[in-house]
């Protein structure tokens, strides 16, 4: 298991947001997280690489707990790449300079080393004559697509996707469902927060329902889609389905 979480608590002073979540995730595996607004499914994600502290419990990442004191959370977080719903890329530097930054600093690759994987990686992501742009001078959607190439340019062991289509226009959405696809395919270890229903349904290996800060119901997207046994998942999928 890449991640191993038992028995997860995650408070903001008297809100219980989390209220005891178990879960496994295999390297290679697609493991997309549902459910209503509030459920606790990005403050599960930001447990998995400490942007939030973890009130209880155990989150164990490549074989190193989290929570354990001789733990170099920084160091750990080096193989987590992260996608954030806003994109989050430093408005005053160019594409490649976005991508460049966190692998000359953190990796200290050469600037040769460096600038040849971030113009690799834009060519993965279909946007290899965008190196020179700014963020602003870009669509959402190429902005995401960038965010992704800047989580990769760390070569991490797995990513992170915080609902990474939710801030964009509904035709933007496509183009970077279809990068992710595609690294799935590549066989990258993703832990997904999505209300994609579709990309859920054909590209992850596993989908776990959230409701009121605990895993409800999970199982493979065939299951959960056609034939899920809580009421609680059956209520919420006759909603957006």
């Amino acid at each position: 298991m890449i991640i191993h979480v038992t028995d997860l608590h995650k408070s903001f002073g008297d809100n219980e947001v989390l209220k005891g979540i178990d879960c496994d995730v295999e390297a290679s595996e697609v493991v997309c997280v549902i459910g209503p607004s509030g459920s606790g499914k990005s403050t599960f994600l930001r447990c998995l690489n400490m942007l939030e502290d973890i009130t209880s419990g155990e989150v164990v990442i490549d074989g190193r707990s989290l929570t354990a004191h001789t733990t170099d959370i920084n160091e750990v977080r080096t193989e987590i790449g992260m996608v954030f719903q806003q994109f989050n890329l430093f408005p005053h530097m160019s594409v490649i300079e976005n991508i460049s930054l966190a692998p000359r600093k953190v990796r200290q690759l050469s600037d040769k080393v460096v600038r040849e994987r971030a113009l690799g990686l834009l060519d993965k992501v279909g946007l290899a004559e965008k190196a020179n742009a700014y963020p602003a001078q870009l669509s959402g959607g190429q902005q995401q697509r960038v965010a992704i190439a800047r989580a990769l340019a760390m070569e991490p062991k797995m990513l992170l996707f915080d609902e990474p289509t939710s801030a964009l226009d509904p035709e933007l959405v496509g183009e970077v469902l279809a990068v992710m696809k595609q690294l799935a395919l590549e066989g990258m270890t993703m832990v997904v927060v999505t209300h994609e229903m579709s990309f859920a349904s054909e590209v992850g290996d596993r989908v776990l329902f959230m409701d009121d800060g605990l895993i409800v119901e999970e199982g493979t997207p065939d299951r959960i889609f056609a034939n899920p046994t809580s009421e609680r998942t059956k209520e919420f999928l006759n909603k957006v389905l």
